[in-house]
């Protein structure tokens, strides 16, 4: 016997879903997360899990994981303390930014100061050449000195080398880090060469500036993780959810902690399109809303919509510039600081406003009577009916109904002069109507109309929201999956190792041989494939896929061309223009002198085998019965004049092709299904809840 294991962290809730390899059978479980050591929440819930399954954990093989932390780190500046070394002339590099202005009307903006403090930013004699030719040689008596300066005197635990045009030639960043690991081996040193080898100074040494930051995080954290697996008697393959939707082993992981930074939310948007394969719905909205943040991704003729660049720890109201960017592979998705937890308030304007800031999982809502005394979006879904407080995880933690009730009156009720029920929709309906905004204005920023789509709704609390966003999109059907409230971590379960990597080299289609295009993704790929190697992978088992960033010379953007997949691998230089000139007209409606068509990055993404399973998932305790309705509960909805009878039905006993006319509540331990006045429910044969929305807002 053998089972896959994956465990999801969030800022609220940590996640875990166990699965028997031979016939899919699936189990689950949810508990709150530790903040002071996220660790412990992990391994209390694999001991709780395993235990409650009678599963051997010498019977898992494979432990995949997926963790919020280098984004927390980042966000509350909780990782190393990080030196720079940068070619000379250009220490300011990190402090100049790219000038631009991320609000033109704005007298005080506030941009993120660099990750490594001034005191520790220091220049290094040398200069490679934008061709890649050595000017300078390297002066290591000098990078020695400085070093043991920034080590010894000054306390420095990670050191970012970031030297001009070593993306074309690294040979002085290698011969830094082999002097550190000779000289200062416990130092964490990271190379821009080896983390992003992209010919743009400030992306790739603020990614580098990224990596080198976290690098000590993420070491102490895997090792704790790994010693404490080891005294459970865990002894298979541990991998970690990196932001691309792959996995990576934990020496991976530890190498660049910055492919880390959607590594959980990722596993869900994987699921999503696994799921969309596996039902025939080539087109769907991904929505994923937890205790702390909501999630939403496209997924396209079943593959979710990727970019390679993101940006991190925004510090004036979330504004695309104010922050850190990263050139990493990401899947492409929005993020918006409200979840079950965030905290209601009354703005400047007299409005109610959700969100960014979360009541997290300590003290956690009023509700959870942790000693919190906020509103939250969990105390208004409380009070509105939606949620048990006697069955909320299963009934393993009780609510405080009355806590949520006066949280609400004091922080909306009475400020706004309205009863509880009216404060407590007012947040409900904030929550919605600023998920379906962020939402709308995603997808029309990449041409795509969200009518046409379906949406698949997962999370804790994105079942209690999905019908009523659904609705004011536009969109008609909503799937809810099974396990719903833990699809995170289901998707690690289907995630294979991968890797993916880019190198800078600009060069005309029409001044390279044929022999050197195709020479040109070799060293990506034999670099891309070592790391699957690495954890095991056989070479034939390893899938190659490239694309090139292109675009017409003098330009200063690039599109992405998808190389197809040919068994011989070569594909004539001639074809990549036209599949240039084709993708360009797609976005520009326009083309020019294909002889000025550039090549500016070169990608590889090697992707090993998905895990097997022996067919669907299907939960242990999906169990038909003759009747699933559990009983009524008074619920809040408003097109319906109030509160009303509700029918509460047990979403594990509910039979295939079965059907429930709302209103109705449907209950798993980990979240709830809201099901709106008119809107019907049908139980497909993987026990997937398809609601079909009667009416609509957009």
């Amino acid at each position: 016997m053998s089972y896959r294991l994956g465990v999801d962290i969030g800022g609220t809730f940590t996640d875990l879903a166990v699965v028997d390899e031979r016939d899919g059978r699936m189990s689950i479980h949810k508990l709150l997360t530790t903040p002071d050591d996220p660790a412990r929440a992990v391994l209390n819930g694999i001991s709780e899990l395993l235990a409650a399954q009678e599963i051997p954990i010498d019977q898992v093989n494979l432990l995949s994981h997926g963790t919020t932390l280098i984004t927390n780190a980042l966000i509350e500046r909780k990782g190393g303390r990080t030196a720079m070394l940068a070619t000379a002339g250009f220490a300011d590099v990190l402090d100049i930014g790219i000038e631009n202005k991320y609000d033109l009307y704005d007298l005080r903006l506030v941009y993120p100061p660099p990750l490594v403090p001034r005191e520790l930013q220091r220049e290094v004699a040398e200069r490679v050449l934008y061709d890649g030719t050595v000017e300078q040689p390297l002066d290591l008596a000098q990078v020695r000195k400085t070093v043991r300066e920034l080590v010894q005197d000054l306390g420095a635990e990670a050191i970012a080398v970031c030297l001009l045009h070593a993306y074309l030639n690294p040979v002085h960043e290698q011969q830094i880090k082999a002097l550190c690991q000779q000289e200062f081996p416990g130092v964490y040193v990271s190379l821009s060469s080896e983390v992003l080898p992209f010919m743009r100074e400030y992306e790739r040494w603020t990614t580098t500036a990224i990596n080198s930051f976290s690098q000590p995080l993420a070491d102490v954290y895997l090792s704790r993780l790994e010693q404490g697996l080891a005294s459970l008697g865990y002894g298979g393959h541990f991998t970690i959810m990196t932001s691309n939707g792959g996995t990576v082993t934990t020496d991976t992981a530890r190498r660049f902690p910055v492919r880390l930074l959607e590594s959980g939310p990722a596993a869900g948007v994987l699921m999503a399109s696994h799921q969309s394969l596996a039902m025939q719905r080539p087109n769907l909205l991904s929505f994923d809303m937890g205790g702390t943040t909501a999630k939403g991704a496209l997924v396209i003729e079943h593959q979710p919509l990727k970019k390679y660049e993101l940006e991190v720890a925004r510090t004036h109201e979330y504004k695309r510039g104010s922050g850190f960017p990263a050139r990493i592979p990401v899947i492409d998705m929005i993020e918006i600081g409200i979840g079950g937890g965030s905290i209601a308030h009354i703005d400047v304007r007299g409005v109610i406003k959700v969100g960014p800031l979360s009541a997290g999982a300590m003290p956690g809502p009023a509700c959870y009577g942790q000693g919190g005394t906020e509103a939250t979006n969990t105390d208004a879904d409380l009070v509105l009916g939606y949620l048990d407080p006697r069955f909320f995880l299963g009934g393993r933690m009780a609510l405080d109904q009355s806590a949520a009730e006066r949280a609400i009156l004091a922080t909306i009720g009475k400020p706004l002069d309205v009863d509880v029920t009216r404060a407590a929709w007012g947040i409900h309906q904030t929550v919605n109507e600023s998920v379906a905004q962020a939402f709308r204005l995603h997808a029309s920023e990449r041409g795509h109309d969200l009518r046409g789509f379906g949406m698949m709704a997962f999370g804790g609390s994105g079942p209690v929201h999905a019908a009523r966003i659904a609705r004011i999109l536009g969109i008609r059907e909503v799937i809810l999956p099974m396990g719903a409230g833990v699809m995170s971590a289901v998707g690690l379960l289907v995630s294979p190792l991968s890797f993916e990597t880019v190198r800078s080299k600009p060069v005309l289609v029409s001044e390279i041989s044929e022999e050197d295009f195709t020479a040109g993704f070799a060293p990506l790929v034999s670099e891309a494939s070592a790391f699957l190697h690495e954890a095991g992978v056989a070479e034939q088992d390893v899938f190659i896929r490239r694309r090139l960033d292109m675009r017409y010379q003098g330009q200063g953007y690039e599109i992405e061309v998808v190389l197809p997949d040919t068994p011989e691998r070569k594909i004539p230089k001639s074809a990549v223009t036209a599949l240039f000139q084709d993708a360009y007209e797609r976005i520009f409606t326009t083309i020019f002198d294909p002889a000025q068509a550039e090549i500016v990055n070169w990608k590889v993404e090697a992707v090993g085998p998905s895990p097997e399973s022996g067919g669907a998932f299907h939960l242990v305790e999906a169990a038909a019965a003759a009747d699933a309705r559990k009983g009524t509960r008074r619920a809040y909805f408003p097109e319906l004049d109030g509160y009303v009878d509700c029918p509460v039905y047990d979403r594990y006993a509910l039979a295939p092709e079965s059907t429930i006319q709302g209103p109705a509540l449907i209950e798993e331990r980990e979240s709830t299904c809201v099901i709106g006045a008119k809107d019907v429910v049908r139980v497909d044969a993987q026990h997937n809840l398809i609601i079909e929305l009667t009416e609509l807002d957009a």
